[in-house]
């Protein structure tokens, strides 16, 4: 059963839909992103839900009620954003404990609750720190702990982590999932890191222009795209015409789409029987960490192929490379 559902949601700002009639069920204690460009609408999606903008059209249901005309305050809705907007003149714990405070809850019961979610966070001897006194992760953890600490029905994240460096970034993601799980937290993030998105998430919404492009798992939106925008805003697809198929695999005329998708790192060295094989000229090689990335050129059609990278591997330019092909990871687009 959907715990939060948002129905034909529309928004426009001057004369300009940057919502179309958007559509989202999600269940409770689930982890859904919303992905895309800046500029798709994401951002604007989930203020809306928090209530900061009211949208032009439809409406929104948390927990089996009508939040549409609720005040935000009202709506038991955590969001934390990329600014950590914490109050630079109280501590770690003030910061924490001010949404309790605002409640006007016993003292004794602000405390406990304040120590388990500085527990969960790992802050525990941060408590007395100031916002100027912490690192940038650490900030953004008294933010995120500040919107735990009243338990919301849902939490929201606007681009939370994008401001850290990479290292500390992975690093909260993986602590953010955790928590999450542990208390089993319907949660919504927005973010245009593809990486971020694949590594905590249990469904992904891709939103292109103020429209939902596709939504799926992780493994769903990576492996097979429906369509030309996805394939290019997901890893590293080669986005091939129908034409430029046809010549890379010889001449074959099975090929019915106006476009294909083909990852990188389907092609094998490995023989496929009843696969495709293709002898393509070396144009470039880039180290990718483990990975070895080969730009070729077969019968007039560039393509990109990532391998493993081996040691002793010196690949030359204009070397041919033959490589081999899956039939069913030549994937149609619509």
């Amino acid at each position: 059963m959907s715990f939060l559902t948002i129905e034909n949601i529309k928004k426009s700002f001057d004369n300009e839909t940057v919502l179309h009639s958007l559509n989202l069920s999600i269940k409770e204690g689930e982890f859904i992103t919303l992905l895309g460009p800046s500029g798709c609408g994401k951002s604007t999606l989930l203020r809306t839900i928090a209530g900061l903008i009211h949208q032009d059209e439809g409406k929104i249901h948390i927990d089996g009620k009508d939040v549409t005309e609720v005040k935000p305050k009202d709506r038991q809705v955590g969001m934390v954003f990329q600014s950590y907007a914490l109050f630079p003149n109280m501590t770690v714990q003030e910061n924490i404990e001010f949404g309790l405070k605002m409640k006007k809850l016993d003292k004794e019961t602000v405390k406990q609750n304040a120590a388990k979610i500085v527990e969960l966070v790992e802050l525990t001897g941060k408590e007395k720190s100031y916002p100027r006194e912490l690192s940038g992760g650490q900030q953004q953890r008294v933010a995120l702990a500040r919107s735990l600490v009243t338990r919301p029905k849902v939490l929201l994240l606007d681009e939370p982590l994008s401001a850290l460096d990479a290292q500390i970034r992975k690093n909260l993601q993986k602590q953010l999932r955790s928590i999450q799980q542990e208390l089993n937290m319907t949660t919504i993030l927005v973010t245009h890191d593809q990486e971020e998105a694949m590594a905590v998430s249990d469904y992904v919404y891709i939103m292109n222009k103020g429209q939902i492009a596709q939504s799926g798992t992780p493994h769903e939106i990576y492996t097979r795209p429906v369509n030309e925008f996805v394939a290019r805003f997901i890893g590293n697809y080669n986005v091939l015409t129908r034409e430029e198929v046809s010549n890379l695999f010889k001449g074959e005329k099975n090929f019915k789409n106006k476009m294909y998708a083909i990852r990188p790192e389907a092609f094998s060295e490995d023989r496929i029987l009843d696969g495709y094989e293709i002898s393509g000229k070396i144009q470039k090689t880039s180290m990718l960490g483990n990975i070895t990335r080969f730009e070729l050129e077969a019968n007039h059609v560039s393509f990109i192929a990532d391998r493993l990278h081996k040691i002793d591997e010196d690949a030359q330019k204009q070397e041919t490379k033959t490589l081999y092909l899956n039939r069913k990871d030549v994937i149609p687009l619509s």
